[in-house]
């Protein structure tokens, strides 16, 4: 949800000299101390603690604490520890750049066609919600077309063609580290001076006066290469979303070279977070209503986290299950499928209750009732007023972020199925809830804002947020 803008705000002035409205959308326009203190922490250690949990998988059999103790113990050395890296290699390199650029391709050349023959699914020429600027950007939706033609592609070649081993990716998994920072650097990088010299949209950037929160955070709303290449969109579902189903079918691989078979923990992982890779291509559409797309301006945090954060520790279950097999006992797998799979139907679902409403305005039936909302009204950035309806059935009735708690309940089924030996596959289930739980406060800060006294209605019509009973 937009929060509420500022009209009688002062304007802020942009480096081309045009006047952009000050508000309170996407990211700040003045920076706090704890602000910059987070960007800075998250600019020196966010690369460190990838390269840390990547190593410890390769050096010391996935333990956290061993590095630690070695270290302390004397019995190695940061230096020791650097050397036995696998540095990057030309094999690599060309591998990364053979990778992005395909998916470049898929992205930008080719038309889709799946919205032609998929019942259902919603591709194409889309567009996106309007931006604070009064801009709305049409999006060409392939994603679910660019995942198919790579996830064929790979199957043909494990199964009749043999260009490459299946295990390339787990095989070239450090060296691809590499090759991963420094696209994320530089297209960061790239972002934030286009955003200063030639931004796409001037009037939908926002420049803070301070390097480190511009470079972090982004300058540009929606910036863009052409009228259809939008960085947002290509780096936030490709490459790295399409690599993530790619990465564990080439962990599933190394498991099957190195023992002779593949766990059912590891078709539990594959399966799992495939149903959400699909899910988000299936509703790449949906997509470009969320937050993400609506709200987050494109710098460092988006473009180098999607290339080096999202496939190298939200894949570290499948690369534990490398090195620590797990095989479960049948009900334990059965227990932790349902987990994940009624996770996500709480996820879909809930999703599915809300733009249902939206797209009916209202005049539709959940969970065979007639839905209730909360009637409110916001001002718009023009002085405009209008109008609005908070939903209050069916799971929007249990807690006002309930989405996330099937989100959060997959994320833990991806974790309780690597067992108990080793705290590093859970690392995911923590992050997410850190994650999630900043965005409904995020969120709702936003939205109070916005809606004022309407908000706090809802609040006590709703009053809890993840957890009903709890929080």
């Amino acid at each position: 949800m937009a929060s509420k803008s500022q009209h009688n705000a002062p304007k802020a002035k942009s480096p081309n000299g045009k006047a952009a409205p000050q508000g309170q959308w996407g990211r700040a326009w003045e920076v706090d101390w704890f602000s910059l203190a987070s960007v800075i922490f998250l600019l020196l250690f966010a690369p460190f603690i990838v390269y840390y949990f990547i190593m410890a998988c390769d050096q010391y059999s996935c333990s956290l604490t061993a590095p630690v103790l070695d270290i302390a113990t004397g019995r190695a050395s940061l230096a020791d520890i650097w050397a036995k890296t696998p540095p990057v290699t030309a094999k690599a390199a060309q591998l990364y750049a053979l990778w992005v650029s395909f998916q470049v391709l898929l992205y930008s050349w080719l038309p889709d066609f799946c919205h032609r023959f998929l019942p259902g699914y919603v591709g194409g020429v889309q567009e996106g919600a309007i931006t604070p600027a009064g801009i709305v950007n049409k999006y060409e939706v392939n994603g679910l077309q660019a995942w198919l033609i790579t996830h064929l592609l790979w199957f043909a070649n494990a199964y009749l063609l043999s260009w490459f081993s299946p295990t390339i990716i787990f095989d070239n998994w450090i060296p691809l580290l590499w090759c991963a920072n420094i696209l994320g650097y530089a297209v960061s990088t790239f972002a934030m001076i286009k955003g200063y010299l030639f931004p796409t949209s001037a009037e939908d950037c926002k420049f803070t006066g301070n390097f480190f929160y511009n470079y972090m955070m982004g300058i540009e709303f929606n910036p863009r290469i052409g009228k259809w290449f939008d960085f947002k969109l290509f780096f936030n579902g490709r490459p790295g979303i399409v690599a993530w189903t790619l990465i564990n079918l080439s962990f599933a691989a190394k498991q099957q070279e190195l023992y002779g078979h593949v766990t059912n923990s590891m078709i539990l992982v594959n399966v799992l977070q495939a149903i959400y890779v699909l899910d988000f291509f299936w509703n790449e559409t949906w997509y470009l209503k969320t937050i993400d797309i609506c709200h987050d301006h494109f710098g460092w945090y988006l473009g180098w986290g999607d290339c080096v954060w999202l496939p190298y520790l939200y894949t570290l279950q499948g690369l534990y299950l490398v090195y620590h097999p797990v095989q479960l006992s049948t009900p334990n797998a059965l227990g932790i499928l349902l987990l994940g799979l009624v996770g996500y139907y709480i996820f879909r679902m809930t999703n599915h209750q809300k733009d249902l409403f939206r797209r009916t305005d209202g005049r539709c039936l959940i969970w065979g009732k007639k839905p209730k909302a909360i009637e409110c009204s916001y001002t718009s950035a023009d002085g405009l007023k209008h109008h609005s309806k908070l939903l209050v059935s069916g799971f929007w009735g249990v807690a006002r972020h309930f989405n996330y708690t099937g989100d959060l309940m997959g994320s833990l089924a991806y974790c309780l199925a690597c067992g108990g030996g080793h705290l590093l596959p859970y690392f995911y289930i923590i992050y997410m809830t850190i994650l999630l739980t900043h965005r409904c406060l995020r969120d709702e800060h936003r939205c109070a804002n916005k809606y004022g006294r309407d908000w706090e209605r809802y609040i006590a019509a709703v009053p809890y947020r993840l957890l009903p009973g709890i929080f």
